[in-house]
């Protein structure tokens, strides 16, 4: 039965050995993933390639294996030199069988490294018939020979992990049980590095997703861009083995890197750095949008200002890595170390993640920075239309000038003589500067007449509180502010309007201004009135205290003024504000 290649290559990628399928030529035509790995070639790169590629020295019994493969039933195993892409070279275990694929023939070659097998059985052989500190020199100071020394002595069993050094100064982990014999003692080993470095990535792995979720809490409890910063630098400096690092910020307008944070450096070189884009080192990672690696110094003295750094702190290698944040570079991550140090790729992965992490800490900072900014505007611009809106009542109400900026000011003092914060305080701003929109819904027939008004005028000019709250209802940022223009003309004693509201019922920044306005209007001049001395107004204020006016808000207005002195009361009434 013939067997198609596309089955036999799912076939291929379940064997845990490098499986090549090559023409009598010896071109590869099919490679499983392990293949590709076991070789260092891309995914996919092997077909195409010869086998005299992989394994350059092919003996004349090979090649003639290869051409005379039809009629071989199966290959035997042989011992030769292979080679990676990277030239490095290796000992593999090499089996050969002839197969049929969509009716053509082929070989299926099974590669297995064995080079560490290889190095442990040369290194059994050379024990054998050697003592203890001829094979180890300077065993006698280890705990192993510690352990020897107990068992050989005491006649009882150890167990312990030892690391062997091969000849090579290749080493591996053992798991050793030491068991008394009759003549000596016996050592069971078993082989346990791949699980001690699986147990170590593990370990690295959890620890960084420690640091991540560390960051991440970092990025979205704050943001302020130095705490998240500094977080960050702590973890590159911990999981990346790091002796210094430094976060550079972009500043999109005139292109340059400044420094945000730095960490672990003797002097203060990097907090003067201005790197304009493209240039040195972190300008070339934010260009090119790549790492930029840096490992002797004659590539670092191309650049004087990174040459007069490395000289100042003693670096040997660097990492630049972009911080790229939705296709915007934001700036560069840096990480030095003051001994030779190369990277891994693990270690290179976990690097860039980092400056993924720093990306967003610093897109999210400026992004918080921008609409802060955008708000203050918007409030400035909210601000300044209220206090246009102001003068233009004051000029249609024919008040005196500046009375509405004059009763502002006065209330916010007010404000903060009774401890109100300030975010309410610019709410009671707003309030006051609006205090008599309402206004705006009365006829000018009314509000403007010279003479007393009627009864039934009266009852209009008083729904202009009512009609400030129906016109500043439906601004959402202005809801806070409608105690004033709404209230302001509520009495202590319950006989104001337009509620009748009584006591502590009112509002408290109405009670505040209701004692401004009335200070504010008998002091100016009026059509109809020439404006009051001080001491009168204050007088007549005090009258009022229990009545129209709360008594504690009286009571901070007059240490607001500096009054000190009681001044007599005035029974003449004022015009009604």
């Amino acid at each position: 039965m013939q067997t198609s290649r596309f089955t036999y290559s799912q076939f291929l990628e379940t064997m845990p050995d490098a499986a090549l399928v090559i023409e009598p030529s010896g071109n590869i035509v099919l490679a499983n993933t392990q293949a590709h790995t076991v070789f260092a070639y891309q995914p996919g790169r092997l077909p195409g390639h010869s086998l005299q590629t992989l394994v350059p020295n092919l003996n004349e019994q090979l090649g003639n294996f290869l051409i005379s493969a039809r009629t071989r039933p199966l290959g035997t195993g042989q011992i030769l030199t292979a080679q990676r892409q990277n030239g490095h070279e290796f000992q593999a275990d090499m089996m050969l069988k002839p197969i049929e694929l969509d009716g053509a023939h082929f070989i299926v070659c099974v590669v297995r490294d064995v080079t560490q097998r290889l190095q442990g059985k040369r290194a059994r052989e050379e024990l054998l018939g050697r003592t203890m500190m001829e094979c180890y020199p300077g065993i006698e100071q280890t705990e192993l020979f510690a352990a020897l020394k107990r068992c050989m002595e005491t006649r009882t069993s150890e167990r312990m992990v030892n690391k062997f050094v091969y000849p090579d100064n290749s080493y591996g982990w053992f798991e050793l049980s030491i068991q008394p014999a009759p003549n000596g003692i016996c050592i069971l080993s078993n082989e346990i590095t791949e699980r001690l470095l699986s147990e170590k990535r593990i370990e690295t792995q959890l620890r960084q997703l420690a640091a991540l979720r560390d960051i991440d809490i970092a990025i979205t409890g704050t943001f302020d861009l130095h705490v998240s910063l500094n977080t960050v630098m702590l973890h590159t400096m911990a999981e990346l083995g790091a002796d210094a690092t430094s976060i550079l910020v972009l500043n999109q307008h005139n292109l340059m890197l400044t420094l945000a944070a730095g960490r672990g450096f003797r002097t203060r070189s990097p907090e003067t750095a201005r790197i304009r884009l493209g240039e040195s080192f972190a300008g070339r990672a934010a260009l090119e949008r790549r790492i930029i690696q840096i490992h002797n110094r004659a590539e670092e003295q191309v650049e004087p200002h990174f040459a007069e750094l490395w000289a100042a702190e003693g670096f040997v290698t660097y990492y630049g890595v972009p911080l790229i944040v939705k296709g915007q570079v934001v700036g560069v991550l840096e990480v030095f170390h003051r001994k030779p140090f190369e990277a891994d790729e693990d270690w290179l992965r976990f690097l860039e993640i980092l400056a993924g992490q720093t990306a967003i800490a610093v897109d999210n900072a400026q992004l918080f920075q921008n609409l802060q900014r955008s708000n203050v505007d918007l409030m400035l611009a909210y601000d300044a239309t209220i206090e246009g809106w102001s003068r233009a009542l004051d000029l249609r109400d024919k008040e005196t000038e500046g009375h509405t900026l004059r009763v502002t000011e006065m209330t916010e003092r007010l404000a903060r003589a009774m401890g109100i914060s300030e975010a309410e305080i610019v709410h009671i701003r707003r309030g006051a500067l609006l205090h008599d929109i309402g206004k705006m819904g009365v006829p000018d027939s009314i509000l403007l007449k010279p003479d007393k008004l009627t009864e039934e005028e009266w009852a209009i000019m008083r729904q202009h509180p009512q009609l400030a709250f129906e016109m500043l209802s439906p601004i959402a940022f202005l809801r806070p502010a409608l105690d004033i223009p709404g209230c302001h003309h509520e009495k202590w004693d319950g006989t104001g309007y337009p509620r009748g509201l009584k006591g502590e019922q009112i509002p408290l920044a109405a009670r505040l201004f209701a004692v401004v306005d009335v200070w504010d209007a008998l002091r100016s001049d009026r059509p109809y009135r020439a404006a009051w001395p001080e001491e009168k107004v204050l007088a007549h204020i005090r009258s009022l205290s229990g009545t129209h006016f709360d008594p504690k808000a009286v009571e901070v207005f007059m240490k607001v003024l500096g009054e000190q002195t009681p001044v007599a009361s005035s029974t003449e009434s004022p015009p009604t504000p």
